[in-house]
């Protein structure tokens, strides 16, 4: 009984000391719980402050989304390809600016297309001999007056003119001749010099002419030329075959022309001839029936010439000038004349050739 009672007694004592220690861990182990829900509740506590620092940092996330979302390295290529077209944009206007430069080849091309020529293109756009740079005045220096007669001198009698003049050569040519006298004491004239000059006053030939007849009166005094000047002149044949084919279709200018083609012995239609001499808008600068080449230079262009030896090429250059001066005049004058309008008559006459009229020259009409 007494063992009985002493057993009980010790498993009553183990059963609470067994029931304490079960309690102690259930104590303990819901501390250990409830430690980290008062960690998380303070860490849920302070989590508001922790995103006001991240606000910074959100941009960041916003731009890494960007960067998904807009992958604009593809669209930036592009909008980096935006300063290259505002470059073309700048080139295209630099392009525009230069337009009134550029176009005078295309006016030319259309011009051609459409058988309008360079000189009256050269109308059209105000570049005739109005306040032209080509223009004798007064104000040339005489250094540059001394450089063109360096280079007419270096020139002459050098036949026909390089081949890109030449074939540049327009409607419009100008004629002049320097004759020397034959037959008794020098009172008839041969031909001795053919200067001609296209519309812009370029030497488009010149060659001096070997007389047909003995000399009895070279007129050095008036027209420079000597025996010196025949070792290298060309025969009358040869220089009427290649002026007649210059002059071939085109408008001859000059002054007084029907002397010059009486001493080439070749013939032009007259709806194709501008004589200064002869135009009634210069008439009232002479005092006879039709003024001296000299006094319209010095009248109409402010030019002197003939002040020494005359040259056939200067003078040809001044008909041109004087007749470019008032080209629209002359061409009024000439259609009222002829009832042909500028450009009519080229097509009418495209290709014909100025015949020869030997001795038909004298012939008065």
């Amino acid at each position: 009984m007494n063992m009985t009672r002493e057993l009980s007694s010790n498993w009553k004592k183990l059963q609470a000391k067994i029931k304490a220690e079960s309690s102690a861990a259930a104590a303990s182990s819901s501390g250990s719980i409830s430690k980290p829900t008062a960690k998380r509740k303070a860490e849920a506590g302070a989590a508001p402050s922790h995103p006001k620092r991240q606000k910074p940092d959100k941009p960041t996330g916003k731009a890494q989304g960007q960067s998904k979302e807009s992958k604009p390295p593809r669209y930036s290529s592009k909008p980096t390809a935006a300063p290259k077209a505002q470059m073309g944009v700048t080139q295209s206007s630099a392009v525009a600016r230069g337009t009134s430069v550029t176009i005078t080849p295309s006016l030319a091309l259309w011009a051609e297309d459409n058988d309008i020529s360079p000189e009256d293109l050269a109308e059209a756009y105000n570049l005739g001999a109005k306040n032209n740079a080509s223009l004798p005045s007064a104000s040339v220096s005489a250094a540059k007056a001394q450089q063109q007669s360096q280079e007419d001198k270096a020139r002459a009698n050098e036949g026909l003119a390089p081949s890109n003049v030449v074939g540049s050569l327009g409607r419009y040519v100008a004629l002049d001749c320097e004759m020397v006298g034959v037959g008794l004491e020098g009172r008839d004239s041969a031909l001795a010099r053919v200067s001609l000059v296209d519309f812009h006053g370029r030497q488009v030939y010149d060659s001096f002419v070997r007389p047909r007849e003995p000399v009895t009166d070279w007129r050095t005094a008036i027209t420079g030329l000597a025996p010196r000047h025949m070792r290298d002149a060309r025969e009358f044949a040869d220089v009427q075959r290649e002026v007649a084919a210059l002059l071939a279709g085109r408008v001859l200018v000059g002054h007084d022309i029907r002397h010059d083609l009486a001493a080439l012995e070749l013939g032009h239609p007259s709806p194709q001839v501008r004589d200064t001499a002869r135009f009634s808008g210069y008439r009232k600068y002479g005092h006879g029936p039709k003024p001296a080449l000299r006094v319209l230079a010095r009248e109409v262009l402010g030019v002197e010439i003939h002040t020494g030896h005359h040259s056939s090429l200067e003078d040809a250059r001044i008909a041109m000038l004087l007749f470019r001066k008032k080209k629209p005049e002359f061409d009024v004058e000439h259609a009222n004349k002829y009832g042909r309008i500028a450009g009519e008559e080229r097509k009418e006459r495209a290709g014909s050739k100025p015949k020869p009229q030997g001795k038909k020259k004298k012939k008065k009409h």
